[in-house]
Order: C-alpha cells, then sequence, then structure tokens
C-alpha cells in the first residue's frame, strides 16, 4: 500500500510539472525573442531622426557609431533626385527584402546567417524611403533561456520529490498501524495473549484496531474462564478419589491390591497436577528446558510392567522392544507416561481379550520413535480419531487419550501418525524430534528415512 501511493503521486506529480513546465518554458523562450527585437527597434529609432534631418554620409556614420551598434546596424538610403544610393554598414538582409520594407513601409524581420535582422523603413525629406537594418544574433536570442529552462527543471524535481517524500509520510501513516494490527494478530495466535494493538492511523484502522483489542480481551477472559471450569470440575473429582483410596487401603494384601492402590495415587496425582496446570495457566506440554526430558526406554518398561498384569489376566501376549538401553528424550516424564497409558488404554478397551499387543522403541539420529501396535480389529477412520472431542465410535471413547499424544510429540516438532501394524491391528507411531531438527520416519523393516514436515492442521 505503502509503495503503491508513492507511485500515484510520482505519476501525478510528474504529469502536473510537466503539464505547466513544457509550456511556460515555450514562454520564456517567446519573451527572450521579444526582448532582443525590442532592444533592435529602439536602436533603429536612435537612427530615425538623423535620418529626418540629413542624408550626408559622413554624419550618418557619427549617428550610427554614436548608437553603439556600427557593426550590426546598416543604413540603406535610395538614390534619387541626382543623388547616389548610400549603405552604411554590413548589408546581411537580402535585397530583395529590403525592396520589399521600402515598398510596403512597414517593418519587417527575416532570417541571415548567425541570426535575424530587423528591417525599419523610415521616411526621409525628400520622400524616399530608408531601410535601417539592424541584425540580432542567435545567441542574443536565447540569452537566459537555458537558465530559466534550468530553474523551471530544478523546480519541477522538487515539486515531485517534495510529492514523494509527502506520499511517503502518508503511506507511512496508515501502513505502519495495519502492520502493528498484523503483528499483534501474530503474536495472539502464538499465545501471546497480553498482546495489544495501539489505536492510531486513520479511522478505519483505529476501528480496527479497538476491535482487535476488544477480541483479545474476550479470547483472554474465555480462557480465563475454561481454566476455572476445569480446575473445578477436577476439584470435584476428590471427594470421589478419596472414597476409592480409603476402599483401597481396605483390600488388605496382594498384587491386586496393590495395582489397585497404586492406580488411585496414580489419579490422585493426575488431577492435582491438571488443578495445578489450570491455575498457572501453564500448558501439560510446555517444552522442557535444557537437560529436561526423560528416558524413554525406562518409563516404557515401567508402564509396561504396571500393563503386564492386566495382560496376563485378559490372555493377551506382550511384546517390548528397544528399551533395553536410555533412550533421552525432551519431554517431561509425567507428559509421557500420560501418552502411553491412553494408548494402552486403549488397547485394552477396544480390542477384545487374547488380542495380542507390542511397544517399539526406535532411537535414530534425530528422532525417537515409539510404535504401540495391536492385533485388534483397527481405526476404521483415522483422521476421526486423531480430531479432538471425537471418539472412534466405540462406547466410552472421547478421542482425547489420542490428542494427548499428538500434543505431546508436536511440543517437540514432531507428530503421530495412524496405520496398520505388522500384527494386524492398529498402529500409533509417535515421532519425538530431537534438538529441533526434521523428524524422521521409519518402516515396519525398521529403515529410517527423511520425511517432509506437514503444514500445521495437516494430518
Amino acid at each position: 500500500m505503502r509503495w503503491a501511493l508513492v507511485r500515484v503521486c510520482l505519476a501525478i506529480a510528474a504529469m502536473v510539472v510537466v503539464a505547466f513546465a513544457v509550456p511556460l518554458g515555450l514562454v520564456i523562450k517567446e519573451m527572450a525573442r521579444d526582448r532582443a527585437f525590442s532592444n533592435a527597434e529602439r536602436e533603429a529609432a536612435a537612427v530615425a531622426p538623423a535620418l529626418s534631418i540629413t542624408t550626408d554620409r559622413g554624419e550618418l556614420e557619427k549617428v550610427v557609431a554614436s548608437a553603439g551598434s556600427d557593426t550590426g546596424m546598416a543604413v540603406h538610403i535610395p538614390a534619387g533626385d541626382g543623388a547616389t544610393a548610400v549603405d552604411i554598414g554590413r548589408r546581411r538582409a537580402a535585397v530583395k527584402d529590403i525592396a520589399t520594407v521600402r515598398g510596403l513601409g512597414r517593418a519587417s524581420t527575416t532570417e541571415v546567417a548567425g541570426g535575424s535582422t530587423l528591417l525599419q523603413p523610415v521616411a526621409l525629406s525628400s520622400g524616399q524611403i530608408a531601410v535601417v537594418e539592424v541584425f540580432v544574433p542567435e545567441a542574443e536570442v536565447s540569452n537566459g533561456i537555458g537558465t530559466a529552462w534550468a530553474v523551471l527543471a530544478g523546480v519541477g524535481i522538487a515539486l515531485i520529490v517534495g510529492s514523494v517524500a509527502v506520499a511517503d509520510r502518508l503511506g507511512v501513516r496508515m501502513v505502519q498501524p495495519a502492520q502493528r494490527l498484523v503483528q499483534g494478530a501474530r503474536e495472539l495466535g502464538e499465545g501471546k495473549l497480553g498482546s495489544r494493538v495501539p489505536e492510531e492511523g486513520p479511522t478505519e484502522l483505529r476501528l480496527a484496531a479497538a476491535a482487535f483489542n476488544s477480541m483479545a480481551d474476550q479470547v483472554v477472559q474465555l480462557l480465563a474462564n475454561e481454566r476455572e471450569l476445569a480446575a473445578d470440575l477436577s476439584h470435584r473429582l476428590r471427594t470421589p478419589l478419596t472414597v476409592l483410596r480409603l476402599n483401597a487401603a481396605s483390600l488388605g494384601e496382594g498384587p491386586a491390591a496393590e495395582q489397585t492402590r497404586a492406580a488411585v495415587a496414580q489419579l490422585e496425582r493426575e488431577v492435582d497436577t491438571i488443578i495445578k496446570t489450570a491455575r498457572e495457566a501453564k500448558p501439560q506440554t510446555a517444552a522442557p528446558g535444557p537437560g529436561a526430558g526423560c528416558d524413554a526406554a525406562e518409563v516404557v518398561r515401567d508402564r509396561m510392567g504396571f500393563w503386564s498384569a492386566l495382560a496376563e489376566d485378559e490372555g493377551r501376549k506382550v511384546r517390548v522392544a528397544g528399551a533395553d538401553r536410555p533412550v533421552r528424550i525432551p519431554v517431561a516424564r509425567a507428559d509421557l507416561v500420560a501418552a502411553l497409558d491412553a494408548l494402552l488404554g486403549n488397547v485394552f478397551r477396544h480390542t477384545p481379550e487374547g488380542t495380542a499387543f507390542a511397544v517399539d522403541v526406535h532411537n535414530a539420529e534425530d528422532a525417537v520413535i515409539v510404535l504401540v501396535s495391536d492385533a485388534g480389529p483397527g481405526i476404521q477412520d483415522p483422521a476421526a480419531a486423531m480430531a479432538r472431542g471425537r471418539g472412534s465410535g466405540h462406547d466410552g471413547s472421547t478421542g482425547l487419550g489420542l490428542d494427548i499424544v499428538r500434543r505431546l510429540a508436536e511440543s517437540t516438532g514432531g507428530d503421530v501418525r495412524i496405520g496398520s501394524s505388522v500384527l494386524g491391528g492398529t498402529e500409533v507411531r509417535i515421532w519425538i524430534q530431537l534438538d529441533g531438527r526434521e523428524p524422521v520416519r521409519r518402516g515396519h523393516r525398521g529403515s529410517v528415512r527423511r520425511r517432509r514436515r506437514a503444514p500445521a492442521g495437516v494430518r
């Protein structure tokens, strides 16, 4: 917008300058010519009184010399009454032009070599017509024209530059508020909820800035209300959790009782985490600082140890691969535990008893891939399953489990894909990117190949 306004003003200013400067330059040229011939007429008029008194050559030469134009003036007196023709000075005009002026009795100009001549008729006392010839050099006709045209050009350029400068300032006044509005929208989209836009500039942009600030305030208020609601709903779970904890304490000893008490304790920790996160307005999957993260292999072994007991009760075959050595990832341990529990819980919830499942950890150069696969019926619509708030079509499914997994992967720059496993069912692949580099994609046979990152929102 800014440069478009500058170009328009430049074109308009240039047309205005040309429209006025060119005619004015022609007028100045004509004025210089009129000035030169007016001077010539005055010189010719200075000789006319002497011609009306005498035609003596010597006297006329003195008059011409006193006029200071002895080299540019000539006097032509015709012959008559026994007197011979007298020509004083250098004749430049053609004889026929002099005869024509003498016959017409009025002044005339004619072009000669090096300039022009003014032919002025003067009546003598004898009744004859003498002609005074005044030479006007070309340099005198164009004297001052170059300077005048240079001044006109300078003024025109100054006007163009000034108009461009004014247009640029106007463009800045219009563009800067728009740029601040774009920057504010970008910052708000990045999660900087305190971003606001100054209400400056033209009326339309001030109204847009006011609308943006109002929208940002409403977004902040809506998010605050959502966090308070999440915290309040989570807090309501404390009462039934307390009852569960008391009941679990009375179960006595045994593996089942220990697992129940451990599950209740973990559920209490998760509820506390939800309440704390909602109150502090911080996302659960915030990017960890330097040195933070966890050992993915250790987390996999721990969670598989927890779920293996239930798998044994249901007659499921379990396989774990790649978790025998440390695998550091830039993800908080609690987040990875929540993601694995969500995927493994889906296996137990949506596959028949006796269905085998496996967890594989692949440690590549710049990414860690965690695969959770099963031999169940599979997912008919992976895109719908990945969408937040949409279940897979089975009872009790909300779709939030897979969304937790996706947000964990995306917090590192990776992503999640759902496909078919080698066991015949569903395979969920979690790409956890390391050191901010491009993620990798691993095939079924373990080969690693790079892939292009999908645009945001494309799955």
